[in-house]
């Protein structure tokens, strides 16, 4: 197990109860933590032609900003509806308690570019399916997706499109 796991502090009924929240915010206040997790990652995808590094929000955006630099990629933002300043395409994706939508500035990504989508955590897969279908709709190459923790109980993989894969540091 990565040794930055000691830091990924749950916290119980947070946002409401019953939900044990995965807090990566202590990971991300040290910074050997956050060297090992962006190295790990960047391990990873080096060589593999990483043109486009998309981050979900809000915490997607802090380890796909690292992402990017470290492979000298460029970084696109994948958020909720009204942020984006310029014309956007979206994709809607159910909660356990509504839906939402994620948006993509449609000039971010072109065909040609090769992309990795990274979030902190994946627990049913909405967002990351939403994510997914947004970039598949540019035709760019879509590499895989990744977040720090996967859920597993959640079952969040199985939202995701046939043959998109999902990488994870860390399991619960």
């Amino acid at each position: 197990m990565p040794d930055f796991s000691r830091l990924i502090r749950p916290v119980p009924d947070f946002p409401k109860p019953g939900i044990l929240f995965r807090d990566i915010t202590p990971a991300l206040e040290d910074p050997h933590a956050f060297r090992e997790m962006i190295d790990l990652f960047a391990e990873r995808y080096a060589g593999r032609g990483i043109t486009k590094v998309a981050g979900i929000e809000s915490r997607g955006f802090i380890l796909a900003s690292a992402l990017a630099y470290a492979l000298s990629a460029g970084l696109v933002i994948l958020r909720k509806p009204g942020k984006l300043p310029r014309q956007t395409v979206s994709a809607s994706y159910a909660l356990e308690y509504g839906e939402s939508t994620l948006h993509l500035h449609t000039d971010a990504i072109h065909p040609q570019d090769t992309v990795v989508i990274l979030d902190d955590l994946v627990a049913t897969g909405g967002t990351l399916a939403a994510a997914v279908r947004l970039v598949q709709g540019t035709r760019a190459t879509l590499l895989e997706t990744a977040a720090i923790i996967e859920l597993e109980a959640l079952q969040g993989r199985k939202a995701l499109p046939a043959g998109v894969g999902l990488h994870t540091l860390l399991t619960y």
